[in-house]
């Protein structure tokens, strides 16, 4: 048998062009990777109408709190319905009796009232502060 084409003698191919020490062989595997599929294509452009992302509006916000304010009704309907049991509510030297959940959904308003009072308030004493710096 002849090693016409540098062959080596167990029966596998060398390469006719001489590796210079440290150079990397195209199609080599790294030394510790395994071999595996490919990696990923790189993603196709983007199209050139749209950049990034769609920007929120006011309007998409109002949606999404309207579908928020339905679930909460839902929930806010389901409480009320099953807690029709009659109650003895005190306030102020005045008293009365009505159904549970109705008297729990008027404390409920009462404290969100209070809230928004001083909330309120807040935001138009840093608006009149805004003012005076300009």
């Amino acid at each position: 048998m002849s090693h016409a084409r540098n062959d080596d003698p167990t029966g596998a191919a060398k390469s006719e062009i001489p590796e210079a020490p440290g150079a990397k062989v195209p199609g080599a595997l790294e030394p510790g990777a395994e071999p595996g599929p490919p990696p990923p294509a790189k993603p196709a452009p983007k199209p050139a109408g749209r950049k990034g992302k769609v920007k929120s509006t006011r309007i998409s916000g109002t949606w999404i709190a309207v579908i928020v304010a339905i679930v909460v009704l839902a929930f806010l309907l389901v409480f009320i319905l099953q807690n029709l049991d009659t109650a003895t509510v005190h306030f102020l030297g005045a008293s009365g009796s009505m159904p549970l959940a109705v008297a729990m959904l008027f404390a409920a308003i009462a404290g969100a009232a209070l809230v928004a009072l001083i909330g309120g308030a807040r935001i138009l004493q840093l608006r009149k502060q805004a003012r005076r710096r300009r």
